[in-house]
């Protein structure tokens, strides 16, 4: 876009709004059918180097159980043209129309229609396919067939719009884009109706942009049109689960097109019809009937025709509001509460995140922009890893992220299997807006380093002082023969862990891959060096400690590959101490009580009859007591169904787990070696579930008790409807509503509790305090009963963060109540209670450092049981 004052950007904005005048004759704000809500599945990757769409496709197959079908879609940015058989400046320079046609017969008269009187044709490129889309299970609709012209607008037609809308030549770009957005609009009502006849209607239209979709699943568009090997900077995929609007036809599918843009999203939005009035003020109609439609409709509106700024176009989607509002520094508070009183009526209000892949041509770069509501009711999850070649991610699961670099990694040997970074964004916050941008420049065939930054321009990435592994899978090339100098295996895992934290600061990959073929080889011995090897190799995954120049993902990378080669091995050398089984392989029964199951979980679905949650509970109905499940790859429901009889039951997860992990457990204790996702724990009566990692959305709703601890930060709403006496540890923080409706009795009375330390480890280790243990509202809202114990030493919380709490002193019965969860949270996760209790060196006393949190009103009860006491 050209560079303009902000009062020739208001004029332009005016002549091109007035400019639809005549192409929306006659529409009326579109009514819609109600539908059920559900939630979709999307992915987003930015790459430095082009990146083939059969990563993308992995993650997909992963999360195909987020879509039904009716509809899937993927999106390509800073596209290959070899592919295409142009030039890289045919394709930089020229748009690119690409064509669905559900019936080819129309082709001419489209072609005739609104293509040859608006374009110059440089190039045409049919889309491969499938010869039979019967052969992809599950498609129903035949898919249709696209053609990709690569066009200019023709001179004359540019001149004539310009001199019609009074447009001046310095604004010509623009102009030409104008141009072929109201040409889609036009052929797609004239051979697309959403409620009519569906004949051919565009994909997209930008540069260096493409879209495609059908009905079906993600998955199917990349392997019916043969996608795999078609290379793109910024890549995004979507898996339909219907919320409102038609969605079995393939336009109603996502992503939907703004201009140089393609938007996908999670979600529902509440406010449609205002949204579509809002758009209508400014001649813009949506055709397909879709929320998602109207979403990437406002985004072209501010980016495109108003010339906002990224930032403020979040905000004007996504407004920041109440405390984290009046947090903002005064000059955006101005800005903001202007954007808002303008916008807010048009910002698609409820659950929803959008992921948005664009085409920036007048600066040659493509971006990847996820979005997240205010209220954080859609799950989402950002990853970032950087080494020679640097990879972003956004997706509404970490598994899925996981899936695509796992086979990434198996192509290219500057890739490992770990993200460097994974966290979660704040809709609407004052600490990093909700949003998150990946920007990759272009510079000629070898690419360049995405930069992420947040809606604020802050610029997020892994400590550069760390070296990356190179060679993957085969590095490090130079292995040790035995253990590294300095290593006695011959000792207990905690005393080897601690040989093995002194002495990794000083080391490389090498030593480090030297020592894991040492707990290899060990592992080959007899069950009790078995035992000790899989124990010091999980100390190894799961503690915190300096890696020196290695990267941690990287280290950790090595530690994930050497077990699954110790899975291989119990495999083929099953012992009276480890049984095996794998997908398609018969549950063995075990040698005696003291048998440990190891499930190699690759191959298992993410759920269903044949699932790996199913293999759990037969295993534990089998009598084993002791299981290890290895190598999961995004597999739901682990810990589900085992019963409220499997007190002593123990379940050691390790790979990338799905979610509900451990909803409804009731007895038995689960063990998460890393991250785990959402509605950890849901419902949960007894039992004991412990995370090395950080957890998803909505964690606890409605436990009912059991133990808790978790090693990192808990996203939005957990604990929520809880009752009962859960009790709880999270050593990080929680982006907000942390305990909602809690209802959870009087904790010294045997009610639940939770307990927010608000610390954290950084990449070498070493534990700090953050920069608040809470950065949200809502805390304890509405509560009824229970309470929330906050490590806070500085006060740096205060009581516009509560709804319905109130903050009461830590007394020596609260301390008695906590010190025992505290201290074994020091054993799980090495956080001393010494560190807890000392502030800038200086040991407090519990009540200097702990505040308690109760329900307001003093009577920490729920109100049956406050009617019951008054009555007694």
């Amino acid at each position: 876009m050209s560079r303009q004052t902000p009062s020739d950007q208001v004029r332009l904005a005016e002549c091109l709004l007035a400019s639809r005048r005549p192409l929306v004759a006659g529409q009326k704000v579109p009514l819609r059918k109600a539908e059920a809500e559900g939630g979709c599945g999307v992915i987003g990757i930015a790459s430095s180097q082009p990146l083939a769409g059969k990563h993308l496709l992995q993650a997909l197959i992963q999360m195909r159980n987020r879509g039904n079908g009716k509809g899937g879609g993927i999106a390509a940015a800073g596209l290959d043209p070899a592919f295409f058989g142009v030039s890289p400046r045919l394709l930089q320079n020229d748009y690119l129309l690409a064509v669905a046609y559900l019936d080819r017969s129309v082709r001419p008269e489209v072609e005739a229609g609104f293509i040859e009187p608006v374009f110059i044709v440089d190039h045409v490129h049919r889309l491969r396919a499938l010869p039979d889309f019967h052969t992809l299970p599950g498609l129903e609709v035949p898919p249709p067939e696209v053609v990709c012209y690569f066009a200019r607008v023709r001179p004359e037609v540019r001149a004539a719009f310009m001199r019609a809308h009074g447009i001046p030549e310095r604004h010509a770009e623009a102009a030409e884009d104008e141009i072929v957005y109201q040409n889609t609009y036009r052929l797609n009502r004239a051979w697309y109706a959403a409620s009519g006849e569906k004949r051919a209607f565009v994909l997209s239209h930008g540069k260096n942009l493409l879209i495609l979709k059908l009905v079906g699943h993600g998955d199917d568009v990349v392997r019916y049109y043969r996608l795999e090997e078609l290379h793109a900077h910024v890549w995004i995929g979507h898996h339909r689960y219907p919320t409102k609007g038609k969605v079995w036809h393939p336009g109603g599918a996502h992503p939907f097109l703004g201009m140089h843009d393609a938007l996908v999203h999670n979600g529902d939005f509440a406010n449609y019809a205002s949204i579509c009035a809002y758009l209508a003020q400014r001649n813009i109609y949506p055709l397909f009937l879709t929320d998602t439609e109207v979403a990437v409709l406002v985004f072209d509106l501010l980016h495109r025709t108003y010339g906002y700024p990224l930032e403020y176009l979040i905000e004007a989607m996504a407004p920041t509001t109440e405390r984290d509002f009046t947090l903002l520094p005064p000059e955006k508070q101005r800005v903001y509460g202007m954007l808002q009183t303008v916008h807010i009526h048009g910002s698609p209000d409820g659950p929803w995140f959008f992921l948005i892949a664009q085409s920036v041509p007048a600066s040659r770069a493509c971006r990847l922009i996820g979005i997240t509501d205010t209220s954080m009711l859609r799950p989402q999850v950002f990853a970032l890893q950087q080494g020679e070649r640097s990879i972003g991610f956004a997706a509404s699961e970490k598994q899925a992220i996981d899936a695509a670099l796992e086979s990434i990694a198996q192509d290219d040997p500057r890739v490992w299997p770990r993200a460097d970074l994974y966290w979660n964004a704040r809709g609407g916050s004052h600490t990093d807006g909700g949003a998150f941008i990946f920007t990759v420049q272009f510079d000629g065939s070898t690419g360049a380093t995405p930069t992420c930054t947040d809606k604020f321009g802050r610029r997020i990435a892994p400590d550069p002082r760390k070296r990356p592994l190179s060679g993957w899978p085969s590095a490090p090339a130079v292995v040790q023969n035995g253990a590294p100098p300095g290593i006695d295996l011959d000792v207990s895992p905690e005393e080897l862990f601690a040989q093995l934290r002194e002495r990794l600061p000083a080391w490389d990959y090498g030593e480090v891959a030297g020592l894991l073929a040492s707990l290899e080889r060990l592992a080959a011995g007899n069950d009790e060096d078995r035992a000790r090897a899989i124990a010091a190799l999980t100390l190894l995954v799961d503690r915190r400690y300096p890696t020196g120049a290695m990267k941690r993902s990287c280290v950790l990378a090595l530690a994930d590959r050497r077990l699954a080669v110790i899975v291989d091995q119990i495999r083929r050398r099953p012992t009276p101490g480890y049984a095996w089984m794998g997908w398609e392989s018969p549950l063995p029964s075990p040698f005696d009580e003291r048998t440990i199951l190891v499930i190699d979980a690759r191959g298992f679905p993410s759920e269903g009859e044949h699932s790996l949650a199913r293999a759990l509970v037969a295993a534990y109905e089998r009598s084993f007591r002791s299981i290890i499940v290895a190598n999961v790859r995004g597999q739901r429901f682990l810990g589900c169904g085992l019963g409220p009889n499997s007190h002593g039951v123990r379940v050691d997860v390790y790979g990338s787990s799905g979610d509900y992990l451990a909803s409804g457990l009731d007895g038995a204790e689960i063990v998460v070696h890393g991250s785990a996702q959402d509605q950890l724990a849901q419902i949960m009566k007894d039992g004991t579930l412990i995370v090395y990692g950080d957890v998803g959305q909505t964690f606890g709703y409605a436990a009912k008790g059991g133990r808790a601890f978790i090693l990192g930060n808990a996203a939005g709403r957990p604990l929520i409807n809880a009752v009962g006496r859960p009790r709880v540890v999270i050593n990080g923080t929680c982006l907000d509503y942390l305990a909602e409706s809690f209802m959870a009795g009087d904790p010294l009375e045997g009610g639940g509790f939770a307990i927010l330390n608000g610390v954290a480890f950084d990449e070498d280790g070493r534990l700090h305090e953050l920069d608040t243990p809470y950065p949200g509202g809502n805390l304890f809202s509405l509560a009824s009963g229970g309470a929330i114990y906050v490590r806070d030493p500085r006060g740096l919380l205060d009581e516009s963060q509560l709804n319905g709490g109130e903050f009461a002193a830590l007394t020596a019965e609260d301390w008695a109540l906590i010190r025992p969860y505290l201290e074994e949270n020091e054993r799980l996760f090495d956080i001393p209670v010494d560190f807890l209790l000392s502030v800038d060196g200086r040991r407090l006393r519990p009540e200097q450092v702990y505040r308690k949190i109760r329900p307001a009103g003093h009577e920490a009860l729920m109100p049956e049981e406050a009617w019951i006491k008054r009555m007694a």
